[in-house]
């Protein structure tokens, strides 16, 4: 009998360990798909196509690696799909109109999946009639850049 529980209670050990660094691993997966996700947009705030492809790059690999159970695989390929002609091209106007569309998926899956335990601010620009997400309450606007850096304001404070 006690060998049982000790042999219950070893594998019950092993089973939650092994769930918490699954647990640990999607978590980093998640918080690095928004850090990417800031990348892209922090390259655009400062105008440049190229930086703006290669974070797209590694936004769409860092996609691909998260398991269908976090997030479903709906979502995913519509990330893929908003991500993959900012990494195509280095014209920056083309990146913000798909930027937009990104950072609409973004936020509906922030408010969805905890992606980090900071808070993500949900900033609107009046002129592009588009959101954006951002990790300061500060407005550096990435559908203008340098031209109207401080145009729009934070509608939404996201807490996880």
């Amino acid at each position: 009998m006690k060998k049982s529980i000790l042999v219950i209670t070893l594998l019950a050990t092993v089973f939650a360990q092994k769930t918490f660094a699954q647990d640990s691993t999607q978590q980093h997966q998640l918080s690095q798909l928004l850090t990417q996700y800031y990348n892209i947009k922090d390259a655009l705030v400062a105008g440049n196509g190229n930086l703006a492809s290669v974070k797209a790059e590694e936004f769409i690999k860092t996609a691909n690696s998260i398991d269908y159970k976090v997030i479903s695989e709906g979502n995913i390929n519509a990330l893929l799909k908003d991500a993959t002609p900012i990494s195509e091209t280095k014209d920056v106007n083309v990146q913000r109109e798909h930027f937009s569309n990104l950072s609409n998926n973004m936020a509906s899956l922030a408010k969805s999946v905890k992606l980090t335990t900071e808070p993500i601010y949900q900033a609107y620009c009046p002129m592009k009639k588009a959101n954006w997400l951002s990790s300061d309450k500060a407005i550096k606007n990435p559908y203008y850049g340098s031209a109207m850096l401080t145009c729009g304001k934070v509608v939404e404070t996201i807490n996880q």
